[in-house]
């Protein structure tokens, strides 16, 4: 992967990592951003193929944190993130990123809950709901109500993504 790339994602994820914890959202005018720099920089580096794997990073990268959205489980700006990271990191990289994102969402959903001391109230939530096979809503003070700011593990997931890309082509 080239330096150009993986700089450039983390510039754009670091501004949607300060968005998401300063106003909860991310702009549909960073992502917009973030996609028209990547197609650039890939079809400037790779030609032609670049635009494919730009395409193909960024459909992947949307398909697979939409399952997530479909189910209230993540914001669209979450998903639409992801697939800009899928653009500049293409879709075998995206996989591991979504993945890594995956992982350190929930060690830092679990340290939240730990934070707040409610992780032992949502575990007896989930697993209420586990024994009835419905769904409980969360108490109006839980965390589970609260917002997460899913950026941050994206960011993470993408580090940790990159890093083992850049590992293994140099070692």
């Amino acid at each position: 992967m080239d330096i150009i790339l993986s700089t450039s994602v983390f510039i754009f994820l670091g501004i949607a990592v300060l968005t998401d914890l300063s106003a909860h959202r991310i702009s549909n005018v960073l992502v917009l951003a973030g996609l028209a720099s990547a197609i650039v920089i890939q079809s400037w580096v790779s030609g032609f193929s670049g635009v494919t794997v730009w395409l193909t990073g960024l459909i992947v990268g949307f398909l697979i944190f939409l399952p997530f959205y479909a189910f209230a489980g993540m914001a669209a700006g979450d998903v639409k993130l992801m697939a800009m990271v899928g653009s500049f990191l293409g879709p075998a990289s995206v996989l591991w990123a979504a993945a890594f994102s995956l992982m350190a969402g929930s060690v830092l959903g679990v340290l939240v809950l730990l934070y707040k001391k409610q992780l032992f109230r949502f575990l007896q939530r989930c697993w209420a709901m586990a024994s009835l096979r419905a769904y409980i809503d969360p108490a109006a003070d839980d965390a589970a109500r609260q917002r997460f700011p899913y950026a941050i593990a994206i960011l993470f997931g993408s580090l940790i993504s990159v890093y083992f890309n850049l590992a293994s082509v140099g070692g």
